[in-house]
């Protein structure tokens, strides 16, 4: 997949295309089953299939108050994107010279000029331009004015009326959901992060972990323990791993994300890993003795290997 930051960067007679444009944050079941679509219609008519996303939920510049917390970082978005065989991405950067154009510029700059597009695909309630000022009626007007045609895509609703979202997703997450989540990201939720040095107490208690930066990629879910991998390099491990302030102890970071490889001791000092959830084990719980909390975590090293071989 080629990315392209920035359509001043898309090369000249890069299209005709077909075009998809979303946020694509988590690229989930619904941004999924739009891509596959785009895909179709790109091989029948032989254009190149192109995502058309942000580098940044618009909101965060708009309304930075009502800016919920993104699910997956740019890079974790592309590399996710890049599993779906789109050939190219381009990310365009949300500041307020984009924020401003017309949606009749914003559609002959980006999707005429840029992309060549000759197919565009979107949800029902798709907006663009100023203000939101474009919608799907507009968007088909301009398209038929300047040789493109709109397709618009239904929800994807694995289960009565409700139809996948990023919103429904970080609600589970919320809830410690991981499982659910999945489900409906049609991936593993994934946190990656540079690992480092922590209060050593896990190898202390004979449980040594790899202790994730406080600036990792990705939504983390609720405090408690989970059943997941950890994958360095290429390598998958499997994984208990600890989320939250850690309450028995006094003095730990708050969202503190911490995995246990199983049966390896690994120096994991300052790689970058991912760290995947599979399942959740159990809350958070305050242990009254040390003592407590190791038998505790043996029975939680049982129990994350049965959800991960």
């Amino acid at each position: 997949m080629r990315i392209f930051d920035g359509a001043a960067h898309v090369p000249k007679h890069f299209g005709p295309s077909a075009v998809s444009i979303g946020k694509f944050d988590g690229v989930h079941l619904g941004h999924r089953a739009v891509i596959s679509h785009l895909r179709a219609i790109a091989e029948r008519d032989h254009l190149q299939a192109v995502a058309v996303t942000f580098d940044r939920n618009p909101l965060a510049l708009l309304a930075p108050e009502k800016c919920p917390e993104s699910l997956v970082s740019v890079p974790q978005k592309l590399r996710l994107l890049a599993t779906t065989g789109v050939d190219a991405a381009l990310v365009l950067h949300f500041d307020r010279e984009l924020a401003s154009l017309p949606p009749e510029v914003f559609v002959r700059r980006i999707l005429v000029d840029s992309l060549e597009a000759r197919a565009v695909l979107v949800g029902a309630d798709f907006r663009f331009g100023h203000r939101g000022a474009g919608d799907v009626a507009l968007l088909t007007e301009l398209g038929t004015q300047l040789g493109f045609r709109v397709e618009v895509v239904d929800d994807v609703r694995p289960a009565g009326d409700r139809r996948v979202s990023s919103t429904w997703i970080r609600e589970l997450l919320a809830e410690g959901d991981v499982r659910r989540a999945a489900e409906l990201l049609g991936h593993t939720p994934t946190v990656r992060g540079l690992v480092v040095h922590g209060a050593a107490r896990g190898r202390e208690l004979g449980f040594p972990t790899a202790n994730l930066s406080p600036e990792s990629e990705g939504l983390i879910p609720a405090d408690g323990v989970y059943a997941g991998w950890l994958t360095d390099g290429g390598v998958r491990y499997p994984a208990a791993i600890s989320v939250g302030d850690n309450p028995t102890f006094a003095g730990v970071p708050k969202k503190q994300v911490e995995a246990y490889v199983l049966d390896r001791d690994l120096d994991l000092y300052d790689h970058v890993v991912d760290v995947e959830f599979v399942e959740r084990i159990r809350g958070q719980v305050a242990f009254t003795s040390i003592d407590e909390l190791i038998v505790q975590m043996r029975r939680d090293v049982d129990d994350v290997r049965g959800f991960v071989h």
